[in-house]
């Protein structure tokens, strides 16, 4: 592969305090990394140079003015903006959220138009980020008004996957959120996502019940036999491997997980806790059901630990690795829908 022909990753730089440009440079600071890929980081050079020089990392990029100019086997860094930002590691201020979402929409404006393939996004912090240009509770509430399709939270790793009904929805509201519909659409984009993402061809479905031990035949409370339970018996009829919906608090640890290419979870914490616990430091955030790819780490800003230069970047690498496995299976899986036979022949 011609060095100008790698996958070009997009990366948005996050909040400028947190451990995201740490994690970023760290991650290609491997020179290896540009035999996988092209990456482009939306941010400055000023910017990457303050973080470059306060971690003591060694690493050069190359400054271009728009992500089309972007060079293969270089770490090519766009200049969002001119003026040098205030940074301070550990705290969370206006400035910082500020800069992460001109870094994040710089980079899915450039995902839209194709001059990267992919986007990795560094982690923002969730109150600081919110002005009257940016009302979203996060990265994927934003991406799914930019993209087209309905979005999915789906934390990964190759052994454990697990989507989420819904997201950033408070506990008091869950209930009222979930319906048949949703439930369905959660189940579809995950079944898409599982064969065409990760070339799972008949992927296995667990969905978890809402209610403690899935209501005990509605002793403690009805959803999931009056909204759960009718939806799994009606894609079971017609040839869906979807299944539950299981008592969550034993599910993980019996290793009932291992049964099935994918979990559905009610909600952020039931699926977010199980999954942390397990896949810590090796998980990715995949957003899917998008027309395009989009990933991230499994942690946050980590406020505490930032400028000190011991931040793990192995989930970072492993946002960009999985962005790059999905987006090849995802051109292979398209490739092949647009002549089934091409798949039958190439077994011979």
């Amino acid at each position: 592969m011609q060095e100008n022909d790698k996958i070009k990753v997009g990366i948005s730089i996050g909040d400028l305090n947190g451990i995201g440009c740490e994690v970023v440079l760290k991650t290609f600071e491997d020179g290896r990394m540009l035999d996988f890929c092209t990456p482009v980081i939306f941010a400055s050079n000023k910017t990457i140079s303050f973080h470059k020089n306060a971690l003591n990392l060694e690493i050069n990029y190359h400054g271009i003015q728009e992500a089309k100019l972007a060079l293969g086997g270089k770490i090519n860094v766009v200049n969002v903006w001119k003026e040098i930002p205030e940074i301070t590691f550990g705290k969370s201020t206006k400035d910082a959220g500020k800069y992460a979402i001109l870094s994040l929409k710089a980079a899915v404006s450039a995902l839209k138009k194709n001059e990267v393939d992919v986007l990795v996004t560094a982690p923002i912090n969730k109150d600081n980020i919110q002005s009257e240009e940016f009302k979203f509770p996060g990265h994927t509430d934003y991406l799914a008004s930019e993209l087209e399709g309905e979005s999915l939270m789906f934390m990964v790793t190759d052994s454990l996957k697990v989507g989420l009904l819904t997201d950033h929805v408070a506990i008091k509201d869950v209930a009222s959120a979930i319906s048949p519909r949703l439930i369905r659409n959660k189940i579809s984009i995950i079944e898409k996502s599982l064969m065409m993402d990760f070339g799972i061809r008949k992927p296995r479905i667990a969905l978890l019940g809402l209610n403690p031990h899935s209501g005990d035949n509605g002793v403690i409370g009805k959803e999931d036999d009056e909204v759960f339970k009718p939806v799994v018996r009606e894609k079971t009829d017609i040839g869906h491997l979807v299944y539950g919906p299981y008592s969550a608090d034993s599910f993980f640890g019996s290793q009932a997980y291992q049964n099935f290419d994918a979990v559905l979870a009610a909600y952020h914490d039931q699926g977010l806790i199980p999954f942390k616990t397990l896949s810590f430091g090796n998980g990715v955030n995949f957003t899917a059901g998008l027309n395009k790819v989009r990933t991230s780490p499994d942690h946050g800003t980590a406020y505490e630990i930032a400028g000190k230069g011991i931040a793990d970047h192995g989930s970072f690498r492993e946002a960009v690795f999985t962005a790059l496995n999905i987006y090849k299976n995802r051109m292979e899986y398209l490739e092949l829908t647009k002549d089934p036979l091409k798949k039958q022949r190439a077994k011979f």
